[in-house]
């Protein structure tokens, strides 16, 4: 089942980033459906998160999606070669985020082996929120497409992970973040070779 914008709305982000453990992502790119399922995420509490775009209130053209309504895809370059997708959480005005930093290959299996030129059986095709994107072919044409669309969305498969098979630590590559760096903010499901290195909770 298509999650709905209100689960989106949740104003709890870790909480949320915790939750979206064992949903599925989709793409939809002319005819190739793609899919994965969320091993890996990262919470960004807005304007009070040092690691978080939008720290501080700080609006920008690449920012400004960040803003909007929850429920839908923020996507940007990193590094000016890896794109970025985040699900955007809470209300208007409220910029939180989910990063989703790693999937576990569910559909579409050989569209994704050929975008990523190496086999499913590799962790390396979809650990990190670089390889996750480049899997399921998301690139800045994503960027504040609403996940209630026909293009990118997430469903309920009803995989639970219980609280021993996941764990939570620091956020990667942000030191710039100060004291926000150590907030244990990631999550991951322990043991799934899909999740980006450091990969111990």
């Amino acid at each position: 089942m298509k999650l709905k914008s209100e689960y989106y709305l949740n104003e709890d982000v870790v909480a949320l980033a915790k939750d979206l453990l064992g949903k599925v992502l989709y793409t939809k790119i002319g005819d190739e459906i793609t899919a994965g399922i969320i091993v890996e995420t990262e919470a960004y509490f807005g304007v009070k998160d040092k690691a978080s775009h939008a720290y501080g209130g700080r609006r920008t053209n690449r920012t400004e999606t960040m803003y909007a309504k929850g429920g839908i895809a923020y996507v940007y370059l990193c590094y000016g070669m890896h794109h970025l997708f985040n699900i955007v959480t809470a209300a208007e005005n409220e910029p939180h985020a989910v990063l989703i930093r790693g999937i576990e290959p569910l559909v579409g299996i050989d569209i994704i082996e050929a975008r990523r030129k190496m086999p499913v059986t590799k962790g390396a095709i979809a650990a990190g929120p670089g390889s996750a994107a480049k899997a399921l072919g998301i690139d800045k044409g994503f960027n504040a497409k609403h996940l209630e669309g026909n293009e990118i969305w997430v469903e309920d498969h009803k995989i639970r992970y219980g609280d021993d098979e996941i764990a939570a630590s620091p956020r990667v590559g942000i030191a710039y973040a100060q004291e926000h760096a150590l907030l244990p903010w990631r999550f991951f499901v322990k043991g799934n070779k899909y999740v980006s290195k450091p990969n111990k909770g």
